[in-house]
């Protein structure tokens, strides 16, 4: 029988081992780490995000809150405006039918309702034109860059729903003819219409019934 040389099965050195070892601990610690950071990265994402979001809750966001402040106070100004203020003298102004009062930053124009408008119509009598015309050279004159409100009024006799539609109609014609006549930019022109709501004299006579039947053209200087 042949004999048969079998060598003994060789060991790999310990070191090796021990350097598998680490290289696998490395590896661990590495990708732990990595872990960390992420969430890191994630909490403080998180967190602009919150301080953002409560920043833009408490000051409307940055354009969105400038606007609001700025429309709150240009309706603030709107609604300190005097309408019993002094009258005002404006030499364009000869024709008696138009009546305007105000100050330097204000004039509020007013045309009584038979001088404007037929009896529940709200088409503009050709009579009209001409004292149009003047408050239109007014606006252009003294408040070519400021806004331009128009409220409509009207006695109490009718029903409040029909009251505020006439008084918005007649609102929208008068704010139809200064665009189209006037030589007004039309966003310059807002409508408000009031109906019965806030009446200069008594609704209980014809006298002042014919004085709350109104439409006043209120102007403002630009800022």
């Amino acid at each position: 029988m042949a004999d048969l040389n079998v060598e003994p099965k060789q060991n790999r050195p310990w070191w090796i081992w021990l350097l598998l070892g680490l290289l696998a601990l490395l590896a661990i610690i590495f990708l732990l780490r990595g872990c960390d950071d992420d969430t890191d990265v994630d909490r403080d994402m998180d967190t602009d995000t919150t301080t953002a979001t409560t920043a833009g809750a408490t000051t409307g966001g940055t354009t969105g809150g400038m606007d609001t402040d700025r429309r709150m106070t240009t309706d603030a100004d709107w609604n300190a405006i005097d309408r019993n203020a002094p009258v005002a003298t404006y030499q364009e102004i000869t024709d008696r039918d138009v009546t305007v009062r105000g100050n330097e930053d204000y004039a509020i124009y007013s045309l009584d309702e038979t001088i404007l408008f037929d009896t529940d119509s709200k088409e503009i009598r050709s009579a009209a034109t001409p004292k149009l015309q003047q408050v239109a050279q007014s606006l252009n004159q003294r408040y070519s860059d400021g806004q331009v409100r128009i409220y409509g009024y009207t006695d109490a006799r009718a029903s409040k729903n029909y009251n505020e539609q006439l008084a918005e109609e007649r609102a929208e014609a008068v704010r139809n003819w200064l665009t189209q006549n006037g030589n007004i930019s039309q966003d310059r022109i807002s409508v408000h219409p009031v109906g019965e709501a806030d009446p200069v004299a008594s609704n209980q006579t014809a006298e002042g019934r014919q004085q709350n039947r109104r439409v006043e053209i209120v102007a403002r200087r630009g800022n």
